[in-house]
């Protein structure tokens, strides 16, 4: 894989801790795998350990949103590949896809919502002018992609009974 490859970014293998009683991947690890994708991301755009140390600012996570797609097991090879969504002054939205690498099938999917942040103030601080050009290089790279079904949706379907909502 190039460095300068910003979509496929991370692989790892479902360590048998991970699965639950049910003999698949259990949730938590989804978003361990995800969260390794998005450290390499950080690195990749200038907002890693370095950067941390350096100039004490990195990103929070905000919101996250999985849809889980179809199984992983033990043994299984993960790659996770990651599409920008947008960004502005202080935010970044990315989404994240999970393969089993063997049979090349989507297993699940994260969107983020990312802050900027100072870490000595704990507050929102704009994102480095450095990394706002790669940001744009990622956009402007991805531009002939289409949208991810899986970004911006949200718990829609109705169950059976439910609470109503309080005013």
């Amino acid at each position: 894989m190039n460095d300068q490859d910003l979509s496929a970014i991370y692989e790892t293998e479902v360590l048998p801790a991970w699965v639950d009683y049910n003999g698949h991947m259990n949730v938590a690890y989804y978003v361990l795998v995800f969260d390794g994708a998005t450290d390499v991301f950080m690195d990749r755009i200038g907002l890693g350990a370095e950067r941390r140390k350096r100039d004490g600012n990195t990103l929070f996570t905000v919101e996250g949103h999985i849809t889980y797609k179809r199984e992983v097991h033990s043994g299984d090879r993960l790659v996770c590949d990651l599409s920008l969504l947008g960004y502005d002054e202080k935010r970044l939205r990315f989404i994240s896809r999970m393969y089993q690498k063997e049979e090349g099938y989507l297993a699940a999917t994260m969107e983020w919502l990312h802050l900027h942040v100072d870490l000595k103030s704990r507050r929102v601080t704009p994102i480095p002018e450095d990394v706002s050009q790669k940001l744009s290089g990622m956009l402007e790279a991805q531009a002939d992609e289409p949208w991810p079904e899986e970004a911006g949706l949200a718990i829609t379907r109705p169950v059976g009974r439910a609470a109503e909502p309080k005013q």
